[in-house]
């Protein structure tokens, strides 16, 4: 291959993960995979492929094979049904838990006769710990989603990694955990719920957000709620992270490694979420009551925000990030640049998101 830069697969690069990471890996020639392409202009190649279905594994065993990829990162999942547009819960399910096997199972077989592939990064999420946890939780705890189809398929995809990782024959694999995503160019339910925006596909719900209306954030009664504590991590630090690991040279001692993901500092309450957001909050006598709020909401197309996320908009699950400043080492201020508070501040921001800029790692390499 000569002087040619090294190729990098991404799966789910029209994401805003994806999109946010590829001006990090101009060193690196990429191979972005999704359905449709990313609105982005850096130089990539693209090929559309749907990893929901069973002969992508093939397709993207060959497409291994073929441009020998020195890592494979992971990011094709779907989060958001109402924006995504991928309604159906077994298709859903094929996207995110099978999907992830077919790209596993591919790597392993890009690297049957030879190491060619020699990282796999795979994004799970502090859902899969569950919504409501005893105390700040390392990686060694127990998995415990319930209920919220994107958290249940979160941890099934994660036990999917730590099943199939000794398998990817000289691949070293990275497992990180992030908490919720913030910045400007975000969206998922928790920030949704801060910002009140009607996101939901039915026509009122369009003509509310052509109006500036915003929705209450709810609460149900009892101090609780408001002292439960939130951590956050920016997109773009999530993007350096990644960055940080495909440019890494020091070879890894296992096979699989694990990191919780947040961004530096203390957590932040629901309280101090609502001021910094500047939202109206509306209590409601439960989680009941809260629950059928949420459903009615999400029925009449209003809100992007199902019912079964309840638990995690009521609950506290917090992280130790201890593996991730090890890993880091003096890198570690430099890629986790965001403070979960001003990662937060950041998701209201009315500018333009900035350029992401690199890790000294990634400007290095």
């Amino acid at each position: 291959m000569g002087d040619e830069k090294p190729r990098v697969v991404v799966t789910g690069i029209a994401g805003n993960l994806g999109v946010r990471l590829l001006p990090l890996l101009a060193h690196s020639q990429v191979i972005g995979i999704d359905l449709n392409p990313p609105h982005s202009d850096h130089r990539h190649s693209f090929v559309r492929m749907d990893l929901g279905l069973e002969e992508s594994c093939r397709e993207l065993f060959l497409l291994l094979r073929e441009t020998r990829p020195v890592a494979v990162i992971h990011l094709a999942f779907v989060l958001d049904p109402v924006r995504t547009g991928v309604l159906d819960l077994d298709r859903m399910w094929q996207i995110n838990v099978a999907g992830t096997a077919r790209v596993m199972e591919a790597v392993t077989e890009a690297n049957r006769d030879e190491a060619v592939v020699g990282r796999f990064i795979f994004p799970s999420s502090v859902s899969a710990y569950g919504p409501n946890l005893p105390e700040a939780v390392s990686e060694d705890f127990p998995l415990g989603a319930h209920t919220l189809p994107y958290a249940i398929h979160k941890m099934e995809a994660d036990k999917v990694v730590q099943q199939r990782a000794p398998a990817l024959r000289g691949c070293s694999v990275y497992m990180l955990r992030p908490h919720i995503f913030a910045g400007a160019s975000v969206q998922n339910y928790m920030l949704g719920a801060f910002r009140g925006t009607p996101n939901g596909r039915a026509s009122r719900a369009a003509r509310m957000r052509e109006r500036g209306k915003r929705l209450p954030c709810m609460l149900p009664f009892g101090k609780q709620y408001l002292e439960n504590r939130l951590q956050f991590v920016h997109v773009d630090d999530m993007a350096r992270l990644v960055a940080h690991i495909v440019h890494r040279t020091e070879p890894e001692a296992q096979r699989l490694t694990v990191m919780n993901v947040a961004g530096r500092g203390d957590a932040l309450t629901f309280a101090q979420c609502i001021e910094m957001a500047h939202a109206k909050l509306r209590r409601v006598p439960g989680k009941l009551s809260f629950r059928l709020v949420l459903q009615l909401l999400w029925k009449l197309g209003i809100s992007a925000i199902p019912p079964e996320a309840m638990p995690y908009m009521t609950g506290e699950y917090l992280m130790k990030t201890d593996r991730l400043r090890k890993f880091l080492g003096e890198d570690y201020e430099n890629v986790i640049r965001y403070t979960i508070a001003d990662a937060f501040a950041d998701s209201f921001a009315e500018s333009e998101p900035a350029p992401i800029e690199p890790s000294a790692a990634a400007q290095q390499a």
